[in-house]
C-alpha cells in the first residue's frame, strides 16, 4: 500500500477548505487558479485576497450584534484593526472602506496614521488606540497627533511608569488613556508570567492616587488580553470574570470609563 500526501490530508482536514475548490485537476481559491499564479509569479509566493477582510469584519460584528441584543446589552461593539497585523496599504484601505478604528503598536504605525489623514482616508475623530511599548519617539508622535486635533487617541498603559512619562511629554495637554491588566499565563504557557499590564489587585489604587483628580487625564479603558482566546475553559472564563469584576469596580469610581 502507497500511502500519499493527499490520502494524509483528507484523513487530517475537511478539504477542500472555505474558498477553495478543486476544477480540472486544479487548485483554485474563490475561482482564481493557483496553478495560474504559480506559473505567472513562481514559489513560494503569497497572495492576499481582499474582499475577505470585508467578510471577517462583518462576521465579527454580526456576532456582537446578536449577543447584544439577546442580552439587551446597551453598550456598543467598535471594531478596531491592528495595524501591526498588516502594513501594506492596500490591506489598511481595505479595512477602512468597513469604517473601523485603528490600533497602533509603535512609532512607524504614527506615520502611517498621518499618511492616511494626508490622504483623505481617514478623519480626526477616528478612534486610534495606542497599544505596545512606548519609546519616547512612540510617546511624542502620539501627542503630536493630539497636538495636531485628533480627538479619540487613546493611550494605553503597560506600566504605571509610563503615566509619568505621558505627563512629562504631554505638558498639560489633555490625554485620554487605558489600563491594561496584566494576565495570568495557563500554568503550561511556556512563558508562566504576566508579561505586560498593571496586576489587577494595584489598579483601582493607582487610578485613585495618580489618575482621579487630575483634570487633563481621562480614563477610558480597561485593556486585557487573554493569550488562550476565547475558548471554553475555566482559565479563559476565570481571567474574563476577574477583569469584568475589575471593569465594574473601576466604573463606580470612573465615569468616563466607557
Amino acid at each position: 500500500m502507497k500511502n500519499t500526501y493527499f490520502d494524509l490530508i483528507e484523513q487530517s482536514y475537511y478539504f477542500p477548505q472555505e474558498g477553495f475548490d478543486l476544477r480540472d485537476g486544479g487548485l483554485t481559491f474563490h475561482g482564481i487558479s493557483l496553478k495560474y499564479l504559480i506559473k505567472k509569479y513562481g514559489t513560494p509566493f503569497r497572495f492576499i485576497y481582499l474582499p475577505k477582510i470585508g467578510d471577517q469584519i462583518k462576521k465579527a460584528r454580526n456576532l456582537f450584534n446578536k449577543a447584544i441584543k439577546k442580552n439587551n446589552y446597551k453598550g456598543n461593539y467598535h471594531y478596531c484593526y491592528c495595524t501591526k497585523c498588516n502594513h501594506f496599504s492596500h490591506v489598511i484601505l481595505e479595512a477602512l472602506k468597513h469604517n473601523v478604528n485603528l490600533e497602533t503598536s509603535s512609532a512607524y504605525d504614527i506615520d502611517l496614521i498621518l499618511n492616511l489623514f494626508r490622504d483623505k482616508k481617514i478623519d480626526k475623530n477616528r478612534v486610534i488606540v495606542h497599544n505596545g511599548y512606548k519609546t519616547d519617539e512612540y510617546l511624542a508622535k502620539i501627542l503630536n497627533l493630539q497636538e495636531i486635533g485628533f480627538k479619540n487617541n487613546i493611550i494605553v498603559l503597560d506600566s504605571i511608569n509610563e503615566l509619568n512619562r505621558i505627563e512629562k511629554l504631554a505638558n498639560g495637554i489633555k490625554v485620554k488613556i487605558g489600563i491594561r491588566m496584566a494576565i495570568n499565563e495557563e500554568s503550561q504557557s511556556s512563558y508562566y508570567t504576566s508579561r505586560l499590564g498593571i496586576r489587577h489587585t494595584s489598579i483601582l489604587q493607582f487610578y485613585t492616587d495618580r489618575i482621579k483628580d487630575k483634570e487633563n487625564i481621562e480614563l477610558k479603558m480597561l485593556h486585557f488580553f487573554v493569550d488562550s482566546g476565547i475558548k471554553d475553559s475555566l482559565y479563559y472564563w476565570g481571567e474574563f470574570q476577574k477583569a469584568l469584576k475589575l471593569y465594574v469596580d473601576l466604573k463606580k469610581q470612573c465615569t468616563t470609563l466607557d
